[in-house]
């Protein structure tokens, strides 16, 4: 019997809706979770006024392209807890979290040395002296988050292939309480502390990764089921197949998501050239646009998971209508959010700049049009994330991130550079160009999902 005909007929898009449905909703809750801390951040540095939280965009737009491509190699990790869960190989397990924490730290090493160095760089690309020299002295604080960071992903990923997300969410949600009383704490002066002022800001992210990192490791320390795996035992013990494991699967993950990452860091660096008021508002419409999208991302995850047990277990025809579903779902979503960016753009920008102070008209007048454009783009972004996560679920990691550089960086990139300078739209110029590389990326990733499940039909069906 073939393949194909492993089952009788293909679920019903009813059932595959609810099945997505059910598996995203703690996956969407995480990540909601995970951007409210900077959230957070973008809210309380806004009230410092619009020249702080343009170098805090700056700074982050040389961490954030860093931690996503960390993030996104360690993904590598999950999938490999998983095989050796399956197999209940425990030794497997530990090695693999072993390895794990040696990838994090030999990655986090050249990343500090050039964090470091930020000031520097950011000069080299045009940027404001005193916004540059703002912006080295948040990463100088900040950037020391990195590695407790990646280590808390590493153990995230450990208790999510154990089918246990929760933990990792009630960590998120009280590290989110964390933020905000050490933000509140060490931006303002407030509870007894210093005034430190954008300084401050930085101080209270890494406080709340170490956090994170602590909370996460008490959990598998405590807890029964993962105290049997002696998960820190032999800690320095080399297991180099294994590393190389995980950074094979891993980096095309990390350079897909840093594709996309460093198109938005790109993005900043060029907003920054017309002038702080226009790299505030491009802060705010990011943010906006980070949280929106924090949806499709979880539905990304979903799909990942619900096309990959369809092929795994031979019904082909249900992993292309989970992928289906689970695009679906993700533009859907993105169409309602898209709606509120554009007949609520003021009451959203009110979140983060005061609308009755003048002296964030400006600002604020510019965060309306680019997140007026920010929704056009929702639909386009959502699609090629869910489209991503539908192709690792088939195990296709390379050529998505070849598909993804080339609509971010082939056309996304150099729209958004002619549009600005040379067309003369300056920050809105660049955010259309954001809308030209999501579009291009949505369109291929889609298509290719949809030309390697026909195609592996074909064949299931020529061997019927």
């Amino acid at each position: 019997m073939s393949v194909l005909h492993s089952r009788p007929a293909p679920i019903s898009w009813r059932h595959e809706l609810a099945a997505t449905s059910k598996l995203a909703w703690p996956l969407v809750l995480t990540q909601l979770a995970t951007i409210a801390l900077s959230t957070v951040d973008v809210i309380m540095i806004g009230w410092l006024g619009p020249e702080e939280l343009a170098a805090a965009t700056l700074a982050t737009s040389l961490i954030f392209p860093l931690t996503f491509f960390g993030i996104g190699l360690l993904a590598a990790t999950a999938a490999m807890f998983s095989h050796e869960i399956g197999a209940i190989r425990l030794r497997g397990v530990r090695r693999t979290l072993r390895q794990g924490f040696w990838v994090a730290i030999s990655l986090c090493m050249p990343c500090l040395v050039l964090l470091w160095n930020s000031e520097s760089l950011m000069l080299l690309m045009g940027q404001d002296p005193w916004l540059a020299a703002s912006a080295a002295d948040y990463v100088r604080i900040a950037m020391w988050g990195l590695l407790p960071l990646m280590c808390f992903t590493v153990l995230r990923n450990l208790v999510t292939a154990h089918s246990r997300p929760r933990s990792s969410l009630i960590i998120l949600v009280l590290a989110i309480g964390v933020n905000a009383m050490a933000d509140y704490a060490l931006i303002f002066g407030n509870f007894g502390a210093p005034a430190l002022g954008l300084e401050g800001a930085a101080l209270a992210t890494l406080v709340v990764q170490c956090f994170m990192l602590l909370a996460q490791t008490l959990f598998v320390v405590t807890d029964r089921k993962f105290r049997r795996y002696n998960l820190f035992g032999r800690f320095w013990r080399p297991d180099w197949a294994r590393y190389i494991e995980i950074m094979k699967i891993g980096i095309p993950i990390g350079l897909t998501v840093l594709a996309e990452a460093g198109l938005f860091a790109a993005s900043a660096f060029m907003v920054g050239l017309f002038g702080p008021d226009q790299l505030a508002a491009h802060a705010v419409a990011l943010q906006c646009t980070s949280v929106a999208f924090m949806v499709p991302l979880g539905v990304c995850q979903a799909a990942t998971i619900r096309v990959g047990l369809a092929m795994g277990r031979g019904r082909i025809l249900d992993a292309l209508l989970a992928g289906r579903i689970s695009t679906f779902v993700g533009v859907g979503f993105a169409t309602l959010t898209a709606l509120v960016f554009w007949f609520a753009t003021e009451p959203i920008v009110g979140f983060y700049l005061r609308l009755d102070d003048p002296e964030n008209a400006t600002a604020i007048a510019f965060a309306v049009d680019f997140i007026r454009i920010a929704a056009v783009f929702q639909i386009v972004d959502a699609g090629q994330a869910v489209g991503a996560g539908n192709l690792r679920g088939l195990k296709d990691t390379t050529i998505p991130a070849i598909l993804a550089f080339i609509g971010y960086w082939v056309l996304g990139f150099p729209a958004g550079a002619y549009l600005a300078f040379t067309y003369g739209l300056q920050g809105a110029g660049v955010w259309m160009g954001l809308a030209v590389g999501l579009t291009a990326a949505c369109f291929a990733l889609i298509m290719r999902f949809e030309l390697l499940m026909h195609r592996t039909i074909r064949r299931a069906g020529a061997t019927a």
